[in-house]
């Protein structure tokens, strides 16, 4: 008989990668034949489930001292979640509790009551929240690892939560509350969705013995959409960028070089950045199409000759490059944290992650290359599958 899983996710809707992941582990699992519960935040944008009763109260860190103070609580494990998680866990009775983003909006003491109750824990990483407070091993634009080699109290030192000294503060008491020896003692295994963030996780003192490098996959209604797909259909003359608008991202850079070059690029996607970049650099050559649907996305990258991740962070394992592949459209893409890992010879290039020149010079190769658009798609396909993870998982689980 298979063991029964509870997952555990901030939010129970699309709202990032790392929930989707979470969504279609659900659905995958239940495929296969286990039986699954779901443990999330109560907010009005989630998805309906029959385990929607038992999530925790939604949770704010604005509007009114009351509400601060009960999301600090949460933060550090205290007050409601307990009572709470502990009505799922009696009720449902799980072999194994699977994590994905928790923190904040959950918090770490959901694993240390479910190993309490002889539950194996495994926990999914989609950022670098277990080593750097800030989430993002990113300093004034520049990836930082100052967290990790040095002192976790140099989050408050440099403000690095959106430049709050009190907001960094409270990553600082988290970071301290939920220490790496507390971190391990109650986790069974932590899944890296890169081997850049296992090698991350071991700079930060994590055992090795317990990381596991599982790539993320593209499931449900979506994988079906990008198998469908005709990878030899006509390519327009265009490439594209998808995902989020933030400095992160390295999007400034990228339109930069683009207003530079005869080529015409695609952007889907919204962020903190859209207004500024639509306005500096929308033109005939440079449209900004705002946030697609699954079906928009899947359209744009079919079509394009090859599709751009410029980021001058540490990606783990953006979805952007998984789905690109999964169209048979091949990836530019900078030489920083997880993303060399997915390009393989044949399905795309690298740059220098931040060096102009060098992602100039990969753009006019890309735009040169004759791609093998369906070997692209049918590598990845497989590469990509749920098949694949769930044989890897199955055995953590």
């Amino acid at each position: 008989m298979k063991p029964k899983v509870l997952i555990v996710t901030k939010f129970y809707y699309p709202r990032g990668g790392a929930c989707v992941c979470a969504i279609d582990l659900e659905r995958l699992l239940r495929l296969r034949g286990y039986d699954v519960a779901v443990f999330a935040m109560n907010y009005p944008e989630n998805l309906q489930s029959r385990w929607s009763p038992y999530f925790a109260d939604n949770v704010c860190f604005w509007n009114s001292n009351k509400n601060r103070v009960k999301a600090v609580k949460r933060v550090l494990g205290f007050g409601d979640i307990r009572s709470s998680f502990a009505k799922i866990m009696d009720d449902f009775n799980p072999d194994i509790v699977h994590l994905h983003n928790i923190h904040s909006y959950i918090s770490p003491e959901v694993a240390v009551m479910a190993h309490k109750r002889g539950k194996k824990v495994v926990w999914t990483l989609h950022d670098y929240k277990l080593v750097c407070p800030a989430y993002s091993c990113l300093y004034n634009g520049k990836p930082c690892d100052d967290c990790i080699i040095k002192s976790k109290f140099s989050v408050v030192r440099k403000k690095c939560m959106k430049g709050s000294f009190s907001g960094s503060f409270l990553g600082w008491l988290e970071a301290l509350r939920w220490r790496r020896p507390v971190l391990e003692k109650n986790v069974d295994a932590f899944v890296c969705p890169s081997r850049f963030m296992k090698e991350k996780m071991i700079q930060g003192g994590f055992e090795k013995s317990k990381l596991h490098v599982i790539c993320n996959f593209i499931g449900g209604n979506k994988f079906e959409l990008l198998r469908s797909s005709d990878p030899m259909v006509s390519r327009d003359d265009y490439c594209c960028y998808v995902g989020r608008l933030s400095h992160e991202k390295g999007v400034d850079l990228l339109l930069s070089v683009m207003a530079k070059l005869p080529y015409k690029i695609k952007i889907a996607g919204s962020g903190p950045e859209f207004d500024r970049l639509k306005e500096i650099y929308a033109s005939d050559r440079i449209e900004f199409l705002g946030k697609l649907d699954a079906d928009g996305v899947l359209n744009l990258l079919k079509k394009s000759r090859f599709s751009i991740v410029p980021s001058i962070c540490y990606e783990n394992n953006p979805l952007s490059a998984i789905e690109s592949f999964c169209t048979g459209t091949p990836v530019v893409g900078a030489n920083i944290g997880g993303i060399p890992e997915l390009i393989d010879e044949g399905t795309g290039l690298i740059f220098e992650s931040g060096n102009s020149s060098s992602l100039e010079k990969a753009i006019h190769e890309a735009f040169s290359n004759k791609w093998d658009y369906r070997k692209i798609q049918e590598d990845s396909l497989v590469r990509f599958s749920a098949e694949n993870y769930y044989g890897l998982l199955e055995k953590v689980y």
